[in-house]
């Protein structure tokens, strides 16, 4: 099969491999339909993520065809369609069992990380019964790979780890993929302002056909924090989202962050950031950062189902497996290319 795979800081290429097969009893293989290029794999590329190996098969997003299943495998047969959640997860583990898959002793987040991912013609899933959903008839497949990560992630991580409630202040800070679906799963809780900080003016003015009640450039970021004090009467906001992963976005969030507020890490960080205690010590204030569990998957599944909520919205481009890599080029490249996220078609 063809798999594209990493070989090196800013490396990549699309290699011949051998198809996968169940290995434990518990494994699942499936063939993929669509998957998706992620942020983390773009981390991934840059040398952020150093514990991904040379010629590992990136990617942990995707939807396919159940091919075969181990003898242990309960739920799922071949044939089902299924979407793939990031997170491997036994079910049994003492972290599992306390709703805490992401740091399953026998999974956690490994597609793409540790073993072989998505972005491949096949994939094997370990512990299937508790990493992959079944499809409901007629759900749209680019919104279903929408649910393998970014969704759950903005909804986990960002939404409700910040406390995101009626009438309150958030600002989003990163209109890219992550950014958004935090942005549409905040709207679930009815917040008075939602203000999202980019330095792309496409993606914020996309932002405000999204819910965002306002929108800040935070090319100055000294101006930005400006800005979004003067949105809250001087008050700053009380989630403030990091959802980009570098230095700059978590100082942006430190300085907007109001007395009694939250601050949500969402992005992935692969250098230090500078934490300002002594001035925040004061500010009561909460900071969360965390790998998304996926426990709300089957509640976003329901509510597409039903059409509260459309994340193909999000998708601006579609391209074959066979032109990934000019996929990675154009996200790689996403303001000038106006992309926010990429469906990768196999068939």
């Amino acid at each position: 099969m063809k798999a594209l795979s990493f070989t090196g800081v800013d490396k990549k290429e699309v290699l011949d491999k051998k198809k996968p097969e169940v290995e434990k009893s518990t494994d699942a293989v499936v063939k993929l339909v669509k998957s998706t290029i992620c942020g983390t794999d773009l981390h991934i590329m840059a040398g952020h993520v150093p514990e991904v190996p040379d010629g590992l098969t990136i990617g942990h997003e995707g939807i396919g065809i159940v091919e075969e299943v181990g003898s242990g495998v309960a739920n799922f047969k071949v044939g089902d369609k299924v979407l793939i959640s990031c997170i491997t997860s036994c079910g049994k583990c003492h972290y599992c069992k306390k709703g805490l898959y992401a740091h399953c002793e026998d999974g956690g987040w490994i597609l793409g990380h540790l073993i072989d991912g998505t972005q491949a013609e096949y994939v094997r899933i370990p512990h299937a019964d508790n990493s992959l959903h079944h499809v409901p008839k007629g759900m749209n497949d680019d919104s279903l790979v929408m649910l393998s990560d970014i969704f759950p992630t903005g909804l986990e991580i960002g939404v409700l780890s910040g406390q995101v409630e009626p009438g309150c202040t958030v600002a989003i800070v990163g209109a890219g993929p992550i950014g958004m679906a935090a942005l549409l799963t905040a709207q679930f809780y009815s917040p008075g302002k939602i203000i999202m900080v980019d330095l792309d003016d496409n993606r914020l003015e996309m932002s405000k056909q999204f819910g965002a009640t306002d929108t800040v450039n935070s090319k100055n970021p000294e101006d930005a924090v400006k800005q979004i004090l003067d949105l809250t009467d001087g008050l700053g906001v009380d989630v403030a989202m990091e959802a980009v992963g570098y230095p700059k976005t978590f100082d942006l969030c430190q300085e907007i962050i109001s007395p009694g507020g939250r601050i949500a890490v969402i992005g992935v960080h692969g250098e230090s950031v500078d934490f300002h205690l002594e001035t925040l010590w004061i500010k009561n204030i909460n900071v969360s950062t965390g790998l998304v569990s996926t426990y709300t998957t089957p509640m976003l599944l329901k509510t597409v189902e039903a059409g509260k909520l459309v994340p193909n919205e999000l998708v601006t481009h579609h391209f074959h497996f066979d032109d990934i890599l000019e996929a990675y080029k154009t996200f790689e490249n996403a303001a000038d290319n106006k992309a926010l996220k990429l469906i990768i078609d196999f068939e």
